[in-house]
């Protein structure tokens, strides 16, 4: 600040910019970002007051954001439509909200509703059954392969994920008919990129919609320890049981484990006893399992 006949002087808000700028980044950068808002005036004040004073080229990318909208409308505090993250969170699962963000393109605007998670969810979901069927790994991308060549030429069209999740979509189609592990292999590389299906698939998909630990006050036990029922801070939204193999979770409403129903639904249809059967699948549905039956048996999923 400086004294001035008026008081005390300090830098306006565009020429602070210029000066952090050059300060921190020098006087020509690559990329600059910021939300639409902002593209007038202040980024064109940075403009010509950066290349005013260097004279020659301020910044090469400049890349503006959309704004979130709630059900359509403005978010603000104002209409009570305020949100933050770990409210998300709460609900869903961080590997679906990013999901949801890539699906549309960072530049337009961004509608925020549980409808269109939910809708992310299922999709999601249907890229990890895919991965499910066909075991996949990370690999080297072959970026001659089309699909993979696509990808690439969206990502390179100003990050233009709604494209590049198309391919991911498209894939993981080819995988559920062709059964390829090529593709697969493919699907599973490209999500890399985006940060997404990288969990093991069966994890994903028999995982609870949140973490089932998060409002706990306890620290997860080793595997062959015994769990205190007194450990649990208010109602836990799960049951929890430890053996020497595995820690199995028991979603509310049931009183066993999702593989022992599947075992006596099992036995059931042995027996022909179908009426129990279906008892048996629909008392897992309404918990919010899905059985699915196939050439190998019966597996589980979350719906």
């Amino acid at each position: 600040a400086w004294d001035s006949p008026w008081g005390r002087g300090r830098p306006g808000w565009h020429i602070e910019c210029s000066a952090m700028s050059e300060r921190y980044l020098g006087t020509h950068f690559d990329i600059h970002g910021g939300g639409q808002d902002l593209q007038f005036p202040h980024h064109e004040n940075e403009i010509a007051q950066s290349e005013g004073a260097h004279d020659h080229v301020f910044v090469n990318y400049w890349m503006h954001n959309g704004f979130v909208r709630v059900d359509d409308e403005k978010m603000s505090k104002s209409l009570g439509n305020f949100f933050t993250v770990r409210e998300v969170l709460a609900k869903y699962r961080p590997e679906v909200v990013r999901f949801f963000i890539t699906r549309a393109h960072y530049r337009s605007q961004l509608n925020y509703s549980d409808q269109h998670l939910d809708d992310a969810d299922s999709a999601l979901t249907r890229l990890y059954t895919a991965l499910k069927a066909v075991p996949a790994v990370t690999t080297d991308i072959d970026w001659t392969e089309p699909n993979a060549a696509r990808f690439r030429d969206a990502m390179n069209d100003d990050f233009n994920t709604p494209q590049a999740v198309a391919v991911l979509q498209e894939l993981a189609k080819e995988v559920n008919i062709s059964k390829s592990s090529q593709a697969a292999n493919l699907l599973k590389s490209l999500g890399a990129s985006l940060g997404l299906l990288q969990q093991e698939p069966t994890d994903y998909l028999q995982s609870a919609p949140h973490p089932p630990f998060t409002q706990l006050n306890w620290s997860m036990p080793s595997r062959s320890q015994t769990l205190p029922t007194d450990s649990f801070q208010g109602s836990p939204p799960v049951l929890m049981r430890a053996s020497s193999d595995e820690i199995q979770v028991i979603p509310a409403g049931l009183t066993k484990s999702v593989d022992q129903y599947i075992e006596d639904r099992t036995a059931a249809r042995q027996a022909k006893n179908f009426a129990e059967s279906d008892r048996i699948r629909d008392q897992l549905l309404a918990a919010g399992i899905i059985l699915e039956d196939g050439l190998a048996g019966t597996t589980w999923r979350r719906k």
